[in-house]
């Protein structure tokens, strides 16, 4: 079988927010100036990631899906989306606050977009002093009550702030209002989609065009979720050389897991991919006899065909993803 665990060849992203942690923090590889996002695996139309190394390097996930079907993603995937990839990896770096915006739902960006909904979740990798989130209401508002907010320029006052630090998980379903703020880097791991409604952007102009950038005041107001949480971060707990839950939804599933010393992880049950994210130090991912070395700031694909992998490190976080 050709298959074998792969690194996809990131795409990065210019955004009016964006700042260098991607080169100076995770060793990316790019000139480029305020670059936002590395795209690490990616079917979005227009934006697919290829395989960075082996006898597959070059071809992208949809080639790979069409070549070896349930073999690269499981049958209840490949039954599902046939050769879409349902998933999009990113790494962030906000050097000043992303805008705050929200993602409609399956159901309505299928209507609207014919796209998937964008439901997602945030991992921080780092995180200056002080640094927030914005994530929900911090009161109880409405329809009509959001849009005055919004019209008088105190939408920031309703809105939920948390300060963050590493390790903060977030989930963020569709209609949730959200935005990153400025001094945070972080995994996203969302659904295959780019469909975002910006409903507020701090009135600033993009040098990149001379202009503000548009905003989806109209789209919105029927998407977001008004209802307020008392806490929206997930807890967890994280002992060594365990798998412990952080997202259990229906489009994807994550765990992190803590690796000292070495540890087998058994796929034999699982119909899915793995792809694994090491947010924090550096492993040896064991296969076939083969050591592939994984560092902060990249991921791996595990096609599903792939039964076992074996994990050795003195001490690494991991993100562990499957649908």
């Amino acid at each position: 079988m050709s298959l074998y665990p792969l690194k996809f060849t990131p795409l990065y992203k210019y955004r009016i927010w964006g700042g260098e942690k991607l080169k100076t923090v995770l060793h990316k590889n790019y000139q480029e100036d305020h670059i936002g996002e590395s795209w690490e695996i990616s079917d979005v139309k227009g934006d697919q990631t290829v395989v960075g190394e082996g006898i597959l390097e070059g071809k992208t996930l949809k080639s790979l899906i069409e070549e070896y079907k349930e073999d690269v993603v499981g049958k209840t995937v490949y039954n599902a989306f046939g050769t879409d990839f349902p998933l999009l990896i990113k790494f962030i770096d906000a050097k000043t606050p992303l805008s705050i915006q929200v993602h409609p739902s399956n159901e309505i960006a299928k209507e609207r977009h014919n796209s998937f909904g964008k439901n997602e979740m945030w991992y921080v990798m780092e995180a200056e002093k002080d640094a927030e989130l914005i994530v929900g209401f911090n009161q109880q508002v409405d329809k009509a009550s959001y849009i005055q907010a919004l019209k008088s320029g105190n939408i920031l006052n309703v809105l939920n702030n948390d300060i963050v630090s590493k390790g903060d998980t977030y989930y963020i379903p569709t209609g949730r209002i959200h935005a990153i703020g400025a001094g945070v880097m972080l995994a996203e791991i969302q659904q295959t989609s780019d469909i975002t409604y910006r409903i507020y952007d701090y009135e600033r102009v993009d040098a990149a065009t001379g202009k503000t950038r548009e905003l989806h005041t109209e789209q919105a107001v029927d998407v977001i979720d008004y209802s307020v949480s008392d806490s929206y971060k997930t807890k967890y707990t994280k002992p060594d050389n365990d798998t412990n839950t952080l997202v259990n939804s229906p489009y994807f599933k994550t765990n992190i897991v803590n690796v000292k010393g070495e540890m087998t992880k058994d796929y034999s049950a699982l119909d899915s991919f793995v792809i694994y994210i090491c947010v924090e130090g550096e492993l040896d991912l064991l296969w076939n006899d083969v050591s592939y070395k994984i560092v902060k700031g990249e991921t791996v694909f595990l096609p599903a065909a792939i039964d076992a992998v074996t994990l050795k490190s003195s001490n690494a976080d991991v993100l562990e993803v499957y649908y």
